[in-house]
C-alpha cells in the first residue's frame, strides 16, 4: 500500500505531503485547486511518460516521492516486489518500506530511482503496478473498445485463460511462418531456384575442395617454413654438431669439443677433487649433462622431420592456391568460407521448391492451422464459461450501485468469414479470422430493467451508469488481488443522488480489503471516507496560485462536506446536513468487516 506521498512543484501545487492510511481515502478541494496533480504524480510514479508543461511555471523540475509498504500484500506480490528489488540493486528503508522517486525537469528530462538506485521508468513502472492501480477519468471511455472488453474478461478468467491465449498464440505465429514460408517458394520459385543453383555450385566448388578450420594459416605458416628449408637445416646441424660432436668447434687440445664432452670432463675433474664443496658441484654438472642430452635429442628429431621430399613445396603451394580461389569466392578466410557453406545448407533447407518439398511444406503449413483453430475454439469455451460468470457478478455489484434493475451480459461470438480468406481458420464448418487473441469478439451488452433488451454498453449506458459499471468491474477484478491500492479519479462523474450514496458504500466496502484513494466532488461519497484530505488553493505573492494537501480534522470534515453540499460551509443548515451525512456514514461503516 501507499503510506506517504510528497509532491513538489508539480503544476499547482508548490510543496504538498500527505500520509495515507488503509481504508478509504478521499481527496476533495474547489475546481482548479490541484486534485488532478495528485493524481498525476501517481501516473509519474506509474512509469507514464513526463510532460515538462507539468512542472511549475518557475522551476527547474518537479519531483514526486511516495513510499510503499507490502506489510498487507499477499506472499506472492512480496515475492515479486523482493525479486524486482534484488534486480535493480534497490533496498527498502530501515522501516522496510519501500521510496519510489520521478523526477521530471522543465526541459523534458526524466529520472526514476527505486530504493536509492538509479531506475529506467519501465522499472519503476512494474514495481508500483505491482502494488498499486489508478484509474483515471477516461477509463470508462476506453471500456467502450472492444479491445480492453476482451482485456477485462481475460483478466478476471486468467487462470485459466491466459495459458490457452499463449499456447494459441505460439500456434498462430508457428502457423504465420509457415505460410509465409511456402507463399515465399511459390510466388519467387523462378528466383529460388536461380538461387538454389546458384547455392549448391558453391557449395559442390567448397566440397571438392573439402577445407578444414584453419588450413589456410596453417599452410601459409608451413610455405614459410620450406622457403627457409636450407637456412634451418644448416642452423639445427650446427646447434646439434655443437651440442653432441661433429661440429668445427676445437677444444685447443686438437681433440673435437662438444657441450657435451667438455661438460663430462668437468663432471670428472670436480668428483675426483679433494675438495668437498667442489665435488658437490659435480651433482649440477650431472644435471647440466641431462638438459643438455634433452636438447640435443630434439635437435635430431627436428633434422628428422624436416621434409627430405623436393616437390612438398610445391604440394603445399597448389593446395594453398586452391583454397585462395574459395577464399576470393566465398569469404575472408577458410573458416569464413566454411561457415558459408554451412548457412548455405540451411537455407538450401527453405528454398526447395522442388514438387516434393513444396508438398511436405504444405502439409506442414495445414496441420499448423488446424492446431492455431483447435488452440481458438478451447480458448472460445474458456471465454464463454467466464463471461458468465463475470457477467453475474457485475450484476450483483451494479445492485449494491442503485443500478438494481439492471443487468450486464457479456456476448462472447465469432463472426464467420467466407471460406479459405486468408489469415482464418475452420471451427466446426465455419470460418472465422484468426487475430493476435483469437477469433472472438466480446462485447458487454447493458439492460436497464429486467424486460430490456441488452445493448452495447456504448449506446445504452449513461455517463453515470457508465461509471458505476466501471466501479462494479473493478471491485469484481480486484476481488482476488489481496490488499493492494485503487485509485479512482472522479469515478462517481455524472452520478448524484442515491446513486452517488450507494457508490460512496460501496467503495467504502471495498476499502475493507484495500486501500482505496477517491478523488471525488461528491459529499455522499466524501462522508464515507476513513481519511479525508482537501487540496487548497490560495494566491501567492506574485499573482499566481499555489496548491496544498491537508488532513482534516472532524470538525474540519464537516465544513468541507457541508461546502461540497452547499458552497456553503459556515452555513448552519448545511453542516446539520454535513452531519448527518457523516454521522449515517459512520454507522453503515461499522457494520463493515475491518481492513
Amino acid at each position: 500500500m501507499l503510506v506517504e506521498l510528497r509532491i513538489s512543484c508539480l503544476g499547482v501545487i508548490d510543496q504538498a505531503s500527505a500520509e495515507l492510511h488503509s481504508g478509504l481515502t478521499v481527496l476533495t478541494g474547489e475546481t482548479g485547486a490541484g486534485k488532478t496533480m495528485v493524481v498525476t504524480s501517481l501516473h509519474l510514479l506509474g512509469g507514464v511518460r513526463a510532460d515538462p508543461r507539468r512542472v511549475r511555471a518557475g522551476a527547474d523540475r518537479a519531483i514526486v516521492e511516495g513510499r510503499f509498504s507490502t506489510e498487507t500484500s499477499t506472499e506472492s506480490t512480496q515475492a515479486e516486489v523482493t525479486e524486482m528489488l534484488e534486480s535493480a540493486g534497490a533496498e527498502p528503508d530501515s522501516d522496510g518500506s519501500i521510496i519510489a522517486v520521478r523526477t521530471v525537469t522543465s526541459e523534458g528530462r526524466s529520472r526514476a530511482h527505486l530504493g536509492g538506485r538509479s531506475v529506467p521508468a519501465s522499472v519503476l513502472g512494474r514495481f508500483t503496478g505491482t502494488l498499486l492501480t489508478v484509474h483515471g477519468q477516461n477509463d470508462q471511455l476506453r471500456l467502450l473498445k472492444p479491445d480492453q472488453q476482451r482485456h477485462a474478461l481475460d483478466r478476471f478468467g486468467a487462470e485459466k485463460i491466459a495459458p490457452l491465449v499463449e499456447k494459441y498464440r505460439n500456434a498462430r505465429r508457428r502457423w504465420k511462418e509457415l505460410a509465409a514460408e511456402l507463399n515465399e517458394r511459390t510466388t519467387r520459385s523462378r528466383e529460388l531456384a536461380q538461387e538454389h543453383d546458384r547455392l549448391t555450385f558453391g557449395l559442390n566448388e567448397i566440397d571438392e575442395v573439402s577445407p578444414q578450420p584453419g588450413e589456410d594459416d596453417l599452410i601459409a605458416a608451413e610455405v614459410r617454413r620450406l622457403g627457409d628449408l636450407d637456412s634451418l637445416r644448416e642452423a639445427a646441424t650446427s646447434a646439434a654438431a655443437a651440442v653432441a660432436g661433429g661440429g668445427d668447434f676445437g677444444s685447443g687440445n686438437g681433440d673435437d669439443a662438444n657441450a657435451l664432452s667438455l661438460l663430462g670432463e668437468a663432471r670428472n675433474t670436480l668428483e675426483t677433487s679433494d675438495d668437498p664443496v667442489l665435488r658437490g658441484l659435480a651433482t649440477r654438472a650431472a644435471e647440466a649433462i641431462a638438459v643438455v642430452s634433452d636438447l640435443g635429442a630434439e635437435l635430431s628429431g627436428f633434422l628428422s622431420d624436416l621434409p627430405t621430399d623436393p616437390g612438398a613445396l610445391d604440394g603445399l603451394l597448389s593446395r594453398q592456391s586452391e583454397l585462395r580461389i574459395l577464399t576470393r569466392k566465398y569469404a575472408a578466410d577458410i573458416d569464413g568460407v566454411i561457415a558459408w557453406a554451412s548457412a548455405a545448407r540451411e537455407r538450401l533447407t527453405k528454398i526447395d521448391v522442388s514438387a516434393d518439398a513444396l508438398e511436405e511444406l504444405t502439409a506442414q503449413v495445414s496441420k499448423a492451422q488446424a492446431d492455431v483453430a483447435t488452440c481458438a475454439a478451447k480458448l472460445s469455451v474458456a471465454r464463454k464459461k467466464a463471461a458468465g460468470f463475470l457477467a453475474s457478478a457485475v450484476s450483483a455489484e451494479l445492485a449494491g450501485l442503485a443500478m438494481g434493475k439492471s443487468t450486464l451480459t457479456i456476448e462472447v461470438d465469432s463472426t464467420p468469414v467466407p471460406a479459405m480468406t486468408e489469415g482464418a481458420v475452420e471451427i466446426d464448418g465455419q470460418w472465422f479470422s484468426a487475430g493476435p487473441y483469437g477469433v472472438d469478439e466480446v462485447e458487454f451488452r447493458l439492460a436497464s430493467h429486467s424486460g430490456a433488451q441488452p445493448m452495447p454498453i456504448a449506446k445504452s449506458a449513461s455517463g453515470g451508469e457508465l461509471s458505476r459499471v466501471m466501479l462494479a468491474l473493478e471491485v469484481v477484478l480486484a476481488g482476488g488481488d489481496g490488499a493492494g491500492t485503487l485509485v479512482f479519479d472522479e469515478v462517481d462523474a455524472g452520478v448524484g443522488g442515491r446513486a452517488a450514496v450507494e457508490i460512496g458504500r460501496r467503495l467504502a466496502k471495498l476499502a475493507r480489503t484495500h486501500q482505496v484513494i477517491v478523488v471525488t466532488h461528491l459529499p455522499q461519497v466524501a462522508a464515507y471516507a476513513d481519511t479525508h484530505l482537501v487540496v487548497d488553493k490560495q494566491d501567492d505573492s506574485q499573482g499566481g496560485v499555489v496548491s496544498g494537501v491537508r488532513t482534516l480534522t472532524d470538525s474540519e470534515r464537516v465544513a468541507e462536506l457541508a461546502r461540497m453540499l452547499a458552497g456553503m460551509g459556515e452555513s448552519d443548515t448545511a453542516r446539520a446536513h454535513a452531519d448527518e451525512l457523516r454521522a449515517t456514514a459512520i454507522s453503515e461503516c461499522e457494520n463493515f468487516v475491518t481492513f
